[in-house]
């Protein structure tokens, strides 16, 4: 017996197959048939395109106009959420504890203003002597105030985030820096106000 010979069997099994569409005769097949390659087309990617233009293209004062209300939105969003050295819940506690309470930063830059025309040749001994004074009181005030807010944030953060990868450094020194700018100026915005449990 031949080793490679078909068997009988095969033989008829194959003869009563039924036919795929890719074995049809040609002469059955429509005019613009085209052989499947065993897999779809893939479709062209949409991301990264850039999307059809809705409309006529915009006009110089028109681009001007779409940059400005950009802008406006993303300062908006700025102010309300702060940026990604905001983001973080020992920021956001440090915040609280600067927002909740009325510091001396604030009336530092107003002091300094009074403290550099008081110093001024053109003034009296008298005034140029008290605006010393005042800025010497403003400078110990300040980082008094500077001392008191750390060591609140340091109790309150190994308190409610014992396990923070934060450095207590910088967020001192964030909420030192927060402390000294004109409440209305801060951002993000204050979500707590003043005398507010923190």
């Amino acid at each position: 017996m031949p080793l490679f010979r078909r068997k009988s069997a095969d033989l008829l099994d194959e003869s009563t197959a039924p036919v795929t569409p890719e074995e049809e005769p040609a002469a059955a097949r429509a005019r613009g048939y085209t052989p499947a390659k065993g897999r779809e087309t893939p479709k062209r990617p949409s991301v990264g395109r850039r999307p059809a233009a809705a409309g006529k293209p915009l006009n110089k004062q028109e681009r001007r106009e779409e940059r400005r209300r950009l802008r406006a939105e993303a300062a908006t969003e700025f102010r309300r959420e702060g940026g990604p050295r905001d983001r973080g819940p020992e920021r956001l506690l440090a915040r609280n504890v600067v927002d909740s309470r009325r510091t001396v930063g604030t009336w530092f830059f107003g002091g300094a203003l009074i403290v550099l025309l008081g110093s001024n040749q053109a003034m009296p001994p008298e005034v140029r002597l008290a605006s010393n004074i005042l800025w010497v009181a403003l400078a110990f005030a300040l980082i008094i105030d500077s001392v008191l807010i750390s060591r609140k944030i340091k109790k309150l953060v190994r308190e409610r985030f014992p396990n923070t990868g934060q450095r207590m450094g910088s967020l001192y020194l964030y909420a030192i820096m927060r402390s000294i700018t004109f409440r209305r100026m801060r951002a993000p915005v204050p979500r707590v106000a003043i005398g507010d449990p923190v």
